[in-house]
């Protein structure tokens, strides 16, 4: 159907009118912005219903008046309102965030949008205001901000790392502590998947564990606190103690993993341990120090018996011609004077047990090795043992503990001895060679089977030892011996095999020669 021309020109001149009504009520409506017009010198010649909700004023209250009445009175007194208008003039449209006053004078903070009207003169014909309130918004804003705030200070001072990831487990948030255990700055690791933390063993497993609890629900390491493995960014594999949490923001899924670094507590743990070892081990050494300074009283009383048997029975053979007999009557003589020499021995193992000085005097190297050879060597002969030696001949004095260094020396030649049993090739090289100043160097090397690395560190303590029937007590009082007189004792492995022992004793200064 078409329409009359005058029915056109009806509806054509009520388009308008039509246009008018239909954008008022679309001002009304929107009730959560003030929106309201101003003619050029500022009075308000428009007004929304929203503008009635949000400042308080009714239309008819409000229209013809200066819109300084907004305004805080300051900013009324800084010339504001004018100010504001002569920008949006100049400008076309200005933008801000501003505190305005009620009806009832209360303050809020308005978004404020302020707009040039011109008609198509290019006259000015007032300004368009949109205003809304954004004070519960600035507050909910501000209140978010003071607990990122807070959190980012918690982040900062707990003194466990903790890591924050999304459902990737790329990692979003990592704490002051996180970086001093692992060694990374912030921002070498976020956006970064975190099993860059992890040893790549475990490292390898992670991304599987994530998707499967994605997929099932199956929790692996989640709501459980473990011990694990972290690597830091200098390589370093430490022990960690892990507990990771799991929440939900705005939909979306988030990690929490506290981790301790637990390397020094463990190794606090080891050191008890070793204290308690070592505390068991006094023990029993005291014990044995007890025991052997009571055998040492007891035995010294045979050996004294002994040796007057022996010289005796020595006196009564007396020069007798028989070839027999004086060979007999010699072979006692060795015997008593043997057991003599077991007396002195076991006296100063008990003075020395008991804390007693050490009797230090000048005494002539050479000697003193060579009768404590002669000493060890018994039975190595018929055992096919090649021995060598090589002892430093001249003016060498040192300054020790005769009976006591030859002990030593005669308990490294007899293990030796019992090391090289059933080795093919049985070789003993007995040597002394100058140390450091001051010092001279006794070693005993056999060619026997060598000494396990598992026990070596542990050798010279009480109770170690290598034999099945031995007590582990020998080299023990001989690195004791050894210390007593300010020296050291130590072991080396030789080549194709076998084992070294060395020990160091003082050369006799000439002061305390010439003395």
């Amino acid at each position: 159907m078409i329409a009359h021309p005058s029915d056109m020109g009806d509806a054509a001149a009520g388009r308008p009118a039509v246009l008018a009504e239909e954008l008022g009520l679309l001002i009304d409506a929107a009730t959560t912005y003030a929106i309201y017009m101003l003619d050029p010198q500022g009075r308000v010649t428009i007004w929304n219903r929203g503008a009635e909700r949000i400042k308080g004023w009714t239309e008819a209250e409000i229209i013809g008046r200066d819109a300084a009445i907004f305004y805080p009175a300051e900013d009324v007194a800084a010339g504001k309102p004018r100010a504001d208008l002569e920008r949006a003039h100049a400008g076309g449209r200005i933008e801000e965030e501003s505190w305005r006053v009620r009806k009832d004078g209360s303050e809020f903070l308005a978004s404020v949008t302020i707009t040039a009207l011109h008609d198509d003169a290019g006259a000015l014909r007032g300004f368009g205001k949109v205003i809304r309130d954004i004070t519960d918004e600035k507050a909910a804003e501000a209140a978010i901000l003071r607990r990122e705030h807070h959190l980012r200070s918690i982040l900062n001072t707990v003194p466990d790392a903790m890591i924050v990831m999304n459902e990737h487990g790329v990692i979003v948030s990592f704490s002051a502590a996180a970086a001093l255990v692992f060694g990374y700055e912030t921002d070498e690791v976020i956006g970064r998947n975190v099993a860059m933390l992890m040893p790549p063993a475990n490292a390898a497993a992670h991304d599987a564990h994530l998707h499967t609890y994605r997929r099932t629900g199956v929790r692996h390491v989640i709501g459980n606190v473990r011990l694990e493995h972290g690597l830091r960014k200098n390589g370093e594999v430490f022990p960690i103690e892990l507990a990771v949490g799991e929440a939900s923001i705005a939909g979306e899924r988030i990690f929490t993993g506290f981790i301790r670094d637990i390397s020094q507590r463990q190794a606090t743990e080891r050191r008890l341990k070793e204290l308690q070892a070592e505390l068991v081990h006094v023990s029993r050494v005291s014990a044995m120090g007890t025991m052997a300074s009571t055998l040492a009283h007891e035995i010294n009383q045979p050996l004294t018996a002994i040796a007057n048997y022996l010289e005796a029975t020595r006196d009564m053979i007396g020069d007798a011609p028989s070839p027999l007999l004086a060979e007999i009557a010699e072979a006692l003589e060795l015997a008593a004077a043997q057991s003599l020499r077991a007396g002195t021995i076991v006296r100063r193992l008990r003075a020395f047990v008991e804390g007693g000085d050490t009797a230090l005097r000048v005494e002539p190297l050479a000697v003193l090795v060579e009768e404590a050879i002669s000493l060890g060597l018994l039975g190595a002969h018929e055992a096919g043992i090649t021995v060598t030696t090589d002892i430093r001949q001249g003016a060498d004095l040192v300054r020790v503990d005769r009976i006591q260094i030859q002990q030593v020396l005669v308990n490294l030649i007899r293990n030796a001895i019992q090391s090289m049993a059933c080795a093919p090739d049985k070789r003993l090289t007995i040597a002394t060679l100058a140390d450091r100043e001051g010092w001279v160097r006794i070693s005993v090397a056999d060619t026997g089977a060598g000494i396990d690395p598992a026990i070596r560190e542990r050798l010279f303590d009480a109770f170690a030892t290598t034999k099945s029937d031995g007590m582990g007590l020998g080299l023990s009082i001989c690195r004791t011996i050894v210390e007593a007189h300010g020296g050291r004792i130590w072991v080396e492995p030789t080549c194709p095999a076998g084992t070294a022992f060395h020990f160091t004793i003082p050369l006799a200064t000439q002061d305390v020669v010439d003395g």
